[in-house]
């Protein structure tokens, strides 16, 4: 089974508790007006990888230094055959060492479970609903006030029930440098990508292209 993946990284401190490996899917039918990530809408045959070799650079992290993993995209639901894969074989480490599993998705819960309907027994917790960029939110992890933090497992419940209708603790957004690209990860505020974009401008570092610009 073949996973279209936009990109990986380790460790992502904005996407959930703890520290996490963050998983993006590579398309989405959705396209959100605002989203900031336009560059994963795409569905490029390219970007295909085996689910097995995701699980393989899951595995090559060290354990200790992972708290969950978090799968966002793009649209995970629109693979849903990966996806079920996926969370199948990262049930291994759930188990193993006790990570949790955090899935985003621009439908709401009851369009998610019956897209794929044997993920939400295999993940702990799912953030629902599309991006709005008229209806602001501080609440942690999300970009819009529509979308909802629902746990779902045992261990869903522990980790995540007191973040339901928390603002977050730390600053929303990390940059990851992979050679000449600047990943930003994290759900940024409102006028975050313009502070960013200048405070990148002082320092020098000018943005030839970026994925959040129509």
């Amino acid at each position: 089974m073949k996973l279209r993946l936009a990109r990986m990284h380790h460790p992502v401190t904005v996407l959930g508790p703890g520290r996490r490996i963050g998983i993006w899917t590579q398309g989405c039918t959705i396209a959100c007006p605002g989203c900031a990530a336009r560059d994963t809408w795409k569905s490029i045959k390219d970007n295909e990888i085996e689910v097995a070799e995701v699980l393989d650079r899951c595995a090559s992290v060290d354990p200790e230094l992972v708290d969950g993993v978090t799968i966002s995209g793009g649209e995970p639901s629109e693979q849903p055959g990966a996806l079920t894969e996926l969370v199948r074989g990262l049930d291994g480490f759930r188990r193993a060492y006790g990570w949790d599993v955090l899935c985003y998705t621009g439908t709401e819960y009851g369009e998610f479970a019956g897209r794929c309907p044997e993920v939400p027994a295999l993940i702990d917790a799912i953030i629902t609903g599309p991006y709005r960029a008229g209806e602001p939110t501080g609440l942690v992890w999300r970009g819009s006030a529509n979308q909802k933090l629902v746990p779902l497992s045992e261990r869903g419940h522990e980790r995540y029930r007191r973040w339901v209708n928390a603002e977050p603790d730390r600053p929303a957004l990390q940059l990851q440098v992979d050679d000449d690209r600047v990943w930003l990860i994290g759900v940024p505020r409102r006028g975050d990508l313009s502070r960013l974009r200048q405070a990148l401008a002082e320092r020098g570092v000018g943005l030839e292209e970026a994925s959040w610009r129509p």
